[in-house]
């Protein structure tokens, strides 16, 4: 089986770059800034088809703005994108899956090669066809992609174009709501499916494959390293990328764990035992992995965890000093095999830490704990990611925040995109 898409409304979100690029252009040739309803209009057709059709330019005129467009696209607007969740585990799903995936777009091939590359989704394509010399007309674009013989053929797009260009070529069509055009528009112009998420594309060409697995990731440092702030920008910079982020936290994560949390973190119950403590987190662990994690991960979202075992050790083992393997030990019945595939570690002196935390908000019970505690809690981890190097990803955190995300980012995107194939 072949499967065809479009690019803009169908794997991306384009309308940020195209948006901007639309208005630059008008800007430079003297035409008032396009409204909101014209911009809209712009994602899908030809752009020369745009600037005359819902601008009023001449032939001339629209050639023109092509070019001014294109000025700022190659360089800033095409990055200005986003995956729409969901597609990343549609296209795996169907690769793994034997299908032969390709593009079909009215776009130029330089900006949708880079745009497939930055964003990864090259990988699972056998085929790119763009438009040349202003020729985007999807018929012929689905013609060129497709060997002899293909077999079963699906074009899939956002817009009456893509649906048109499908039926002209003697394929099948599938509408993709999620993007920019209509249900009806879609319909009208020949889709024979319609697919409201890229999750239903893969019941509508593939009912019989599961998605592929997702992945679970784990932010861990001293309180006080900026975990909150960072796993909030990694979240986003996923999000970009098309990964369905599911967030969660420990203790905590489910119901029955966000009760445990309150007991653990009350300053009120000072008096815990250590043993008491270390079960306890457990506890809230067994239930989360359960009810929480495995799911997520089954149906392809990334689980993206503030804390998770690796607290327990460096906390319990180190900071309690109950010792790392026994509280492993405590804990291996809870996680049952259930491991982070990837941990970003937040490394920062415990002094300057816990500096930052106390004059941000009142200490719970635990970073009330005197300084030793916070010292031997830092070896905890400094030990653990030591015994597995490989599943760490070790960052300075004594840096600017932008320098931090970054950083975090491009190795988080990189190890994921690694997994995927």
């Amino acid at each position: 089986m072949w499967v065809l898409f479009d690019l803009d409304g169908t794997l991306t979100q384009s309308e940020e770059g195209i948006w901007n690029c639309a208005k630059y252009a008008a800007e430079k040739m003297g035409f008032p800034q396009p409204d909101a309803a014209t911009l809209r209009k712009f994602i899908g057709p030809p752009l020369e088809y745009s600037f005359r059709t819902y601008m009023g330019m001449t032939d001339e005129q629209a050639a023109e703005a092509v070019r001014f467009y294109r000025e700022r696209y190659t360089t800033v607007g095409m990055y200005e994108n986003r995956v729409y969740p969901g597609v990343r585990v549609m296209l795996r799903t169907l690769w793994k899956a034997g299908a032969k995936l390709g593009i079909v777009t009215g776009k130029p091939a330089y900006p949708t090669g880079k745009i497939l590359e930055y964003f990864g989704l090259d990988r699972f394509l056998t085929t790119v066809v763009c438009a040349t010399d202003g020729h985007a007309e999807k018929e012929h674009l689905i013609r060129e992609a497709l060997p002899e013989n293909p077999g079963e053929v699906w074009m899939v797009g956002d817009r009456c174009f893509d649906m048109e260009g499908g039926v002209k070529a003697g394929v099948h069509t599938l509408g993709a709501v999620y993007g920019y055009g209509s249900e009806e528009e879609l319909r009208e112009s020949g889709a024979e499916r319609v697919a409201k998420t890229p999750r239903e594309i893969i019941g509508i060409l593939c009912p019989e494959a599961a998605p592929e697995r997702g992945a679970f990731l784990t932010v861990e440092g001293p309180d006080g390293s900026g975990k909150g702030t960072q796993i909030e920008r990694l979240a986003e910079a996923l999000d970009r990328f098309g990964y369905e982020v599911m967030h969660s936290r420990e203790p905590g994560g489910t119901p029955i764990g966000e009760k445990i949390r309150e007991i653990l973190l009350d300053r009120e119950n000072a008096g815990m035992a250590d043993e008491t403590e270390a079960l306890l987190y457990a506890a809230s662990r067994a239930q989360h992995v359960r009810e929480k994690i495995r799911p997520a991960v089954a149906e392809g979202k990334v689980v993206l965890c503030d804390r998770f075992l690796d607290s327990s050790v460096a906390y319990q083992g180190g900071g309690r000093e109950l010792g790392i393997d026994e509280v492993l030990a405590i804990n291996a019945p809870a996680v049952d095999g259930t491991m982070p595939d990837l941990t970003v570690y937040l490394d920062i002196d415990h002094r300057t830490a816990m500096a930052r935390r106390c004059a941000a908000s009142e200490p719970d019970r635990l970073e009330m704990e005197a300084e030793s505690f916070h010292a031997r809690v830092e070896n905890g981890y400094h030990e653990l990611i030591a015994r597995d190097p490989a599943r760490f990803v070790v960052v300075n955190a004594d840096r600017p925040r932008e320098e931090i995300s970054a950083e975090i980012a491009r190795k988080v995107l990189d190890r994921l995109m690694e997994m995927e194939k």
